[in-house]
């Protein structure tokens, strides 16, 4: 049974904070809510905008992040249909309510100098398409109704996707699992994995060794400001 209960936050890195968060409040209406030094990582920022009570988009500022060079169709896609690499974003999309909303968004950023795609009916979804700073490749969207998987997984594309009958029975309704914890041993980085990379030398083996009461002990906890 799927225990993910929706998106908590989305982060995204950019070499410019200020242009990501007047882009998201003036165009977007969305609420700066979270502004701060990124825990455990020095010369960081950490920004949150408001999707809901439970849902942020984030962004990640330091200033090494703007000497990596951006390469359309590698590192961004820059539009909702082009390539970028593996395991990077292609685009990001927003919920909106119903129509009347899909519209409201799509007249205020038009009135804001914004240009939009759309709207596209894809028959499980209506959506619209704009760009956000920094090649960001956006949409908003919504759906009367959940996706039906028997009309919208087609077969043709499951058997070019090296899918089995059975992997798909099982990718459809996901098994249940029986919590064996806690006192299952964190795999070292020897295990199957997939692992995270980009660490200094040494520095994941670390982190893999750490105790759960140990980290936890670490942890920060505590706003900038005083409330």
């Amino acid at each position: 049974m799927n225990k993910i209960g929706g998106l908590h936050h989305l982060a995204i890195t950019t070499a410019d904070m200020k242009t990501q968060i007047e882009f998201f409040t003036d165009k977007l209406g969305m609420e700066l809510v979270a502004l701060y030094w990124m825990h455990g990582v020095a010369n960081t920022w950490h920004g949150f905008l408001r999707l809901n009570d439970e849902s942020s988009i984030a962004f990640v500022h330091n200033t090494e992040i703007g000497k990596i060079p951006v390469k359309l169709g590698q590192t961004h896609a820059g539009n909702p249909g082009a390539n970028c690499a593996k395991g990077s974003m292609q685009h990001l999309a927003f919920k909106v309510e119903d129509d009347a909303e899909l519209m409201a968004m799509r007249d205020r950023l038009r009135a804001k100098g914004v240009p939009v795609v759309g709207p596209k009916d894809h028959g499980f979804c209506k959506s619209i398409y704009f760009a956000g700073p920094e090649n960001l490749s956006l949409e908003l969207s919504y759906s009367t109704e959940p996706i039906n998987a028997e009309a919208w997984i087609d077969p043709e594309v499951v058997a070019i996707a090296g899918i089995s009958a059975d992997e798909l029975a099982r990718y459809k309704s996901s098994s249940d699992y029986t919590n064996q914890g806690p006192d299952i041993p964190q795999p070292d980085a020897s295990a199957p994995g997939p692992h995270m990379t980009n660490y200094p030398d040494g520095v994941y083996t670390k982190i893999l060794a750490t105790s759960d009461e140990a980290m936890l002990a670490a942890s920060e906890n505590q706003p900038p400001v005083a409330v």
